[in-house]
This record gives C-alpha cells, structure tokens and sequence, in this order.
C-alpha cells in the first residue's frame, strides 16, 4: 500500500508538469517580450528629462531606441522608458544568450540602470573590487554578482 503523503507529492508534481506543459504549448505573440518597455523610475521632474538630452549611457544607443518620458503614478518622479526600434532576432535573445550575457536587452537594462544613477546622484556606484575572497562561497558570490549586472536581479 501506497503511503498518501506520497500519493499527495505525485498529484501534485503532475499537476506541475501539466502547467508546465501548457505554457510551453502556448504560443506567445512575437511582440510579447521582444519590443516591450524597459523602464526605470528617476526622482526628478519630466520637465527635467529630454529625450534628446539623455545620459551618455542611453545616448550611446543613439538612433537604436526609442523613449518614453512621462510622469511617474503618485507623483513619485518621471519615468523613463525605452526599447528597440527593431526587436533583437529570437537568437540573441534565447537562453542560452541571456545566460552568456550576449542578450542585447542586457546591455540596454544595464545602461538604463547607469543612466538613472547619473541624473540621480551623478555618477555610477560600482563595488570595490574585490568584493569576494577567492573561496568557494566567495566564488559563487562573485559569479551571481557578474549574472545580475545584466538582468538587474540575482
């Protein structure tokens, strides 16, 4: 006889997989997370921001991208918005390219992120190096560091 605790972790890990398995099968419209918005909020007035006058990070994209300046809900400042013109092709950025660091979209987040530091404080924040000791644990952090400088988060 089968225990029910156990019968219980296989329903549920079936169900699991069977969500799993619709996503996958759905399909996403192309325009789903190719061309959508990168956006950051900036304390400042959108009077203060011109989309000709961006920060050298976002400027350096030049003709690239497109940008929405707007005010922010509740009056918290002016967010700032961009994206490509022409959507990176579904090769630069699969998996495998995110997880190499080679999606476009990562540099663009990362110079939208520096951007947003220059107006703010004047000048972008990095660690001291080396912020690790040359340990196994300091190795896995120093690896996690380097991975959320492109995609903003661990």
């Amino acid at each position: 006889m089968i225990p029910r605790k156990s019968l219980w972790v296989t329903a549920a890990g079936l169900a699991g997989a069977a969500v799993a398995v619709r996503r996958a099968r759905t399909p996403r419209s192309a325009s789903s997370s190719a061309d959508r918005w990168l956006a950051v909020t900036v304390n400042c007035g959108p009077e203060d921001l011109r989309a000709d006058k961006l920060p050298s990070p976002l400027q350096e994209y030049g003709e690239r991208i497109e940008t929405r300046i707007s005010a922010a809900p509740a009056d918290r400042g002016t967010e700032l918005a961009v994206r490509f013109k022409q959507p990176p092709s579904d090769l630069a950025r699969s998996v495998p390219a995110r997880l190499a660091g080679q999606d476009p979209r990562q540099d663009l987040r990362r110079a939208l992120r520096e951007a947003k530091a220059l107006m703010e404080a004047g000048e972008v924040l990095v660690p001291d190096e080396p912020t690790t000791h040359e340990t196994p644990g300091g190795k896995v952090v120093g690896l996690f560091s380097r991975r959320a400088g492109g995609e903003g988060v661990l």
